[in-house]
């Protein structure tokens, strides 16, 4: 399936940053976010990626231009280094088309812009772009499939440090639970949908606040749930949590990694690819 991938918006609570590269251009180890979902679509077969620029277009372009597989993976030089032999890579499979869908246009309008690029599939697939998950792709997919609507999401216990409150008629405070155990789920930024979603975007509309109304009062979204990883990357401080998880070795996103996956399995490997 061709994944759209939204990645035009300015990143504002990532200010610091976002003012000389977009947001999805902000590195998480050696490697921009973006890159790192994008391997996590591969890593379940899905490697033909359309990305809705907007803010900071030319950096996003300039890096898959001149991306060198070298620079990112273990490789062998021999004869003087006349010849490269690399022992791993990571793009070479993959198909990107980089499309400006405007500086300020909205999620459903940049999906739009881009439907001539999205080729006749009946399926496709969505993400924010800067945002991290663990979660069962194919069988979020498959779970779509069989429910026969136009879009899904995917669900999630938020990770935020608010509090819910319930109150009384005078403002008494009777309740207050931390947000993450409370059973809300929030969107989680992963998406599925049939083609037919085109039909439900009008010209510069968002995405969730405009076309899923639409598509809750026709009963034509569904959700899927994850009680696994997932993290946004919407500020700094979340930024070096996620390296934080890196440096340490860890990073469950990274379902690429033989480590990863052994981890979950609760097994272990004498040693990990990268």
């Amino acid at each position: 399936m061709k994944v759209a991938l939204f990645c035009g918006g300015r990143g504002l609570r990532m200010l610091e940053a976002s003012r000389t590269i977009p947001k999805p251009m902000v590195p998480i180890g050696s490697r921009p976010v973006l890159w790192h979902i994008m391997k996590y679509y591969a890593h379940f077969g899905h490697r033909d990626f359309v990305l809705c620029l907007g803010h900071r277009a030319e950096a996003i372009k300039e890096y898959f231009l001149n991306y060198e597989e070298a620079l990112t993976n273990d490789f062998v030089i021999s004869n003087g280094g006349s010849d490269i032999q690399l022992l791993e890579r990571d793009i070479s499979d993959w198909t990107i088309a980089l499309a400006d869908t405007g500086a300020r246009s909205l999620l459903g309008e940049r999906l739009r812009r881009v439907r001539g690029l999205m080729g006749d599939d009946e399926y496709l697939l969505a993400n924010y772009g800067d945002v991290l998950t663990d979660a069962p792709l194919n069988a979020m997919i498959d779970e779509f499939k069989a429910g026969g609507r136009v879009a899904s999401f995917l669900a999630v216990a938020p990770n935020y440090t608010f509090h819910t409150v319930e109150t009384g008629a005078d403002g008494t405070v009777t309740a207050m639970e931390d947000v993450a155990r409370s059973g809300v789920r929030v969107n989680g930024g992963y998406f599925v949908f049939r083609r037919e979603i085109f039909d439900y975007i009008r010209e510069g509309e968002d995405l969730v606040t405009d076309v899923f109304p639409r598509l809750i009062a026709e009963n034509q979204l569904q959700c899927f749930e994850h009680d696994g990883f997932w993290a946004p990357m919407d500020t700094l401080k979340e930024q070096q949590e996620l390296e934080g998880m890196l440096e340490a070795g860890g990073g469950p996103w990274r379902l690429w990694r033989s480590d990863v996956v052994a981890a979950k399995a609760g097994t272990s490997l004498p040693s990990a690819t990268r």
